[in-house]
C-alpha cells in the first residue's frame, strides 16, 4: 500500500491535489488543512496516504500530518461517515479539536462541518470519546493523569478553566498542553494563560 509520497504539487482543486512523484502524477483527495499545507503549484511536499477501494472505485487520501491520517482512519470506522464526510470534518476542525471534542462529548463541535447532522455528530463522539487520548491532536491519558494532582498549579489551573465554563476534558486537555509547552515547573498564571489560548483557539 502506498504510506506516503514525496514530489512537487502539480496542482489543486477544492478537495484534491495532484502530487507529481518523478513524472508519475498522483490524485490525492485531501482536506482544506492539508491543501493550505500543500502550498502552490510547484512547491515541494510529502503527504501521507491512506488508499481506500470499494466495489466501484478506488481513491488515494492524502494528509499532510500522519496524525491527520489516524483520525481520518478512526473517523471511517464510525457507521455513516465514509471518506467524504471524514474530509469534511478535518476541515472544519483541527485534530487538536476534534479530540477536545470527543473527548468532552461535545457533538456541536463535530456538527460544524459540512454534511454532518446533529444526529451522525452524537454517534461519532459518542463512539471515540474513549478512543480519541490514543491518538495525536490531544495530550492522552498519561498527561492528563499528571496535571490531576490536588494542590499543584496544573490542578489549579484545570480548576480556574472549569470555573470559566470550560468542561472538564476540555480544561484538562488544555492544561496538559500547557504544560508539555512550558514546562513542569511552570506557575499558575502562566499555565491558566496559554491554557486558555488552546482552549478557545
Amino acid at each position: 500500500m502506498i504510506a506516503k509520497l514525496t514530489g512537487r504539487l502539480d496542482e489543486s482543486g477544492a478537495d484534491w491535489a495532484v502530487i507529481d512523484v518523478r513524472g508519475v502524477g498522483y490524485l490525492v483527495h485531501c482536506s482544506s488543512k492539508t491543501l493550505a499545507a500543500l502550498g502552490i503549484a510547484g512547491d515541494d511536499c510529502t503527504v501521507f496516504t491512506d488508499l481506500q477501494v470499494s466495489e466501484n472505485d478506488m481513491r488515494l487520501l492524502g494528509f499532510a500530518e500522519a496524525g491527520e491520517r489516524d483520525w481520518f482512519r478512526l473517523l471511517t470506522t464510525v457507521q455513516g461517515v465514509g471518506s467524504k464526510v471524514a474530509l469534511a470534518i478535518l476541515s472544519a476542525l483541527s485534530t487538536e479539536e476534534l479530540q477536545r471534542a470527543c473527548g468532552a462529548g461535545d457533538a456541536a463541535q463535530v456538527a460544524r462541518a459540512q454534511g454532518v447532522g446533529p444526529k451522525l455528530a452524537g454517534r461519532i463522539v459518542n463512539e471515540l470519546k474513549d478512543k480519541a487520548g490514543a491518538l495525536p491532536g490531544g495530550s492522552g491519558g498519561v498527561a492528563v493523569a499528571a496535571i490531576s494532582q490536588p494542590g499543584s498549579a496544573s490542578a489549579d489551573a484545570v480548576s480556574a478553566l472549569q470555573n470559566l465554563g470550560f468542561k472538564p476534558a476540555v480544561a484538562a486537555s488544555a492544561v496538559a498542553h500547557a504544560q508539555a509547552e512550558l514546562g513542569e515547573d511552570a506557575g499558575l498564571n502562566e499555565l491558566v494563560r496559554v491554557a486558555l489560548k488552546r482552549a478557545t483557539g
